[in-house]
């Protein structure tokens, strides 16, 4: 995963052939590098239509994903492993190269207690089997770190790299997003730097998940923390419109977060890009 990519959160959270078609398209004709699918019901999707569009497209594809209820876990660590055995299924077949968000648990999964020992060892067992499966299909699973409100399991950069390095997988890594950082941690470029080793994907959302640049977010530190460890991983813009209910709840999004998609696509990636230029991430467009 390299080069700016942007979740299909965007243009829709069901990943349907009609939708899979708008959403890729869009995505090419804004110039990104990949697409993160919302894997949410990874039993559903047409996995040989979507490799075929990806391929069509040239774009490069990543998923993602919270799981349900009733596969969490801190709860039921087979119920888990069951259902990422089919989401990392539909993951290879659709030709993607990992699996990364909450893999965890859920989105909005909350127990109103610290994290348990025992919390911790289910998810432990359930997310080394799943990256043993996943090392077969050869794809890369990614551990998520979200804000307090959407989980109490894994909510820092330094605690995701716990778990990763507990399951001690190679082909597990570390996912960070700035909006959760904004939230969780004593400075992002700290949370940059703890998870350094295990670092591979970067989720760029301002602080209301709307257009980069626009919120409060300290965009300086993040690309200075990332040109200092020599990030040369995956960088995708994430931002949430017209939620439907079911997932409204845990990611706790009631109203629009910008005038239009086009708004923060396109000034969102602008200076995205931008900083990541300035920054000496990414070649600057046009240079040989």
């Amino acid at each position: 995963m390299k080069g700016f990519g942007i979740h299909s959160s965007i243009w829709t959270m069901d990943w349907t052939p009609d939708a899979a078609e708008h959403a890729v398209g869009e995505a090419v004709r804004h110039g990104f590098d990949f697409i993160e699918i919302a894997l949410l019901k990874p039993a559903r999707v047409d996995t040989a239509h979507s490799r075929k569009l990806f391929e069509t497209a040239g774009i490069s594809a990543v998923c993602s994903l919270g799981l349900p209820e009733a596969a969490w876990p801190s709860r039921d660590p087979q119920a888990g492993i069951d259902f990422l055995k089919v989401a990392i299924d539909a993951t290879a077949d659709m030709g993607a190269l990992a699996l990364s968000g909450v893999i965890y648990g859920g989105i909005g999964e909350r127990s109103g207690r610290p994290p348990t020992a025992a919390e911790y060892d289910n998810v432990a067992r359930c997310l080394a089997a799943a990256a043993k499966h996943a090392r077969t299909r050869g794809i890369d699973l990614g551990v998520e770190a979200v804000n307090r409100y959407e989980t109490h399991l894994i909510n820092t950069g330094q605690q995701a790299v716990d778990m990763v390095e507990r399951v001690g997988a190679d082909n597990m890594f570390v996912h960070l997003d700035t909006y959760h950082m904004n939230v969780e941690e004593k400075g992002i470029a700290r949370g940059i730097l703890a998870a350094r080793d295990h670092l591979r994907y970067i989720h760029l959302s301002e602080s209301d998940r709307g257009v980069p640049g626009k919120g409060n977010v300290r965009w300086d530190e993040i690309y200075a923390a990332l040109a200092a460890i020599d990030f040369r991983g995956g960088l995708a813009m994430e931002s949430f419109m017209n939620m439907p209910e079911e997932l409204a709840w845990g990611l706790s999004v009631w109203r629009p977060v910008a005038d239009s998609t086009e708004e923060v696509i396109t000034e969102g990636l602008m200076f995205l890009r931008g900083k990541a230029e300035q920054y000496g991430l990414i070649e600057k467009r046009g240079a040989a």
